[in-house]
Parts: structure tokens; sequence; C-alpha cells
């Protein structure tokens, strides 16, 4: 089965933060824009940053999983590992203050996964995760 891509509109206080951060750090290429929102390439999908000037960061809370407090909501892709530490180094190289470090959760158990958390320049969390096996990606024992 191929999987289709996902759209995802999320709110940001300034376009050109988010064009940075999105475009620049991130390294998705831009698509359509105007004065109000910005598509974005997001590793085959689209994510659209509307601008919502006087907006608050969406932060619901926090679950623990892994000895971590996993911010919610969050968005993000399942990578392959060689993309994951590329982008790793290269948010690491480019001062990114994670909410949790990159790191491998549940090692040595069903879904093990290369995992970092991390927010846009308007607050919106974000988990970019990775699996040596793409066949953990559901696993439960």
């Amino acid at each position: 089965m191929s999987l289709r891509p996902f759209h995802l509109a999320f709110p940001v206080h300034d376009l050109a933060a988010a064009r940075s951060f999105w475009g620049d750090l991130m390294g998705c290429p831009e698509g359509r824009s105007s004065d109000e929102w910005i598509d974005f390439d997001f590793f085959g999908h689209q994510i659209v940053a509307h601008c919502v000037p006087d907006m608050t960061p969406p932060d619901a809370g926090a679950n623990p999983v892994d000895g971590h407090d996993v911010p919610v909501p969050h968005f993000g892709v399942v990578l392959t590992l060689d993309q994951w530490h590329e982008l790793a180094d290269r948010l690491t190289a480019g001062g990114m203050e994670f909410v949790i470090a990159p790191h491998v959760r549940f090692p040595g158990q069903p879904g093990e996964q290369a995992t970092m958390f991390f927010r846009d320049p308007s607050g919106n969390a974000i988990e970019m995760k990775a699996f040596a096996d793409l066949g953990q990606l559901f696993a439960r024992d």
C-alpha cells in the first residue's frame, strides 16, 4: 500500500519566522504562499503555516513516555535513520533548544525508535522519529 501525503494547517505568529524555521532550518521547500499563509513540503507532506498574529502557543500539556514528558499536541514525520541523523545534526548545529533531545526510545524493546522533540518559533511542538525496522512502527509486543 502506498501512503498518500497528509495535509496539516497550523497557526504561526510570524510568517517570516516560520519561513526561516521551516524553509531554512528544517529544509522544507516552500510551495504556494500569500500574505497570510505559506505551504511547505514537509518530507513529501503538505503543511501550511497560517499567520495568526495574536495566537498563543498550543500547549495542552504533556504525557509521560519512556521517562520523558512528551508535549501534547505535537506532529511530525517518521524519517529514515539517515534522514533523522542528518536533521538532528542540522538542528543541533543551528542551536535548536530541544524539548526532548535526540535519543533512542524503548531500546531493545518492540517499537524501538530514534526520536526528538522541539518547538517552532510559534511554540508548535514537533516530533521527528525514525525506526531501524519500519515494521516496528505499530509493534505491540
